[in-house]
């Protein structure tokens, strides 16, 4: 019996740009990997500055404790550093843009989609964006919006928060941190969070 040629059909193949497109986001993903497990290395010797016990970091950070004192002697120095100032009216520029990361968060949070600073927080969140001075340019426009659109309803502190900021990205002060820039971005975006969760 002939068989008709119709019933046999050719498999649709994947285009280069979908198969760009799926590389692509996985790629973000095993970046995002690979720089939380970097910023984590980092945050483990600002803990051990501040004396925190290793016991405890590896307790924190769910690694184990022979695994904290490789990353502690990893980092160890001749002469102690002085411990990390925690301080949120520090002027370096990526404290200040954690700073700014956080305050856009509790606005994401706080009003939801109504946020016009939520796609760009969610994208900062999964590590498809980074702090660039772009995105950050793009993000203060945003949050200054949401300061605009939401003014009667904003956690106390945001407006007092935004203004500081503002004025230390605008007129940088050339100070220079010796932590890394993701390690200060990471804790001034925590300690802002907390400072307005408390209504300071």
């Amino acid at each position: 019996m002939a068989v008709d040629e119709s019933t046999y059909r050719t498999p649709e193949t994947l285009t280069e740009e979908q198969a760009g497109r799926m590389l692509a986001g996985m790629n973000e993903v095993i970046r995002a990997g690979e720089e939380m497990r970097a910023l984590r290395a980092e945050m483990i010797k600002v803990f051990a500055g501040l004396g925190w016990t290793q016991e405890r970091i590896a307790q924190l950070t769910g690694m184990s404790q022979p695994a904290v004192s490789k990353q502690v002697a990893k980092h160890r120095t001749a002469a102690p550093e002085p411990p990390m100032g925690l301080s949120l009216d520090q002027d370096d520029a990526p404290w200040l843009e954690g700073r700014l990361w956080g305050l856009a968060e509790v606005l994401s949070e706080t009003f939801g989609e109504a946020a016009s600073c939520t796609p760009c927080v969610d994208a900062l969140a999964r590590g498809r964006k980074r702090l660039t001075p772009e995105n950050v340019d793009a993000l203060r426009r945003l949050v200054e919006a949401d300061l605009r659109e939401h003014r009667a309803q904003l956690p106390t502190g945001c407006r007092a928060a935004y203004d500081e900021i503002s004025r230390g990205l605008d007129l940088p002060s050339g100070a220079a941190a010796t932590e890394p820039a993701a390690v200060r971005r990471s804790l001034a975006h925590r300690i802002q969070r907390d400072r307005i969760a408390r209504g300071a």
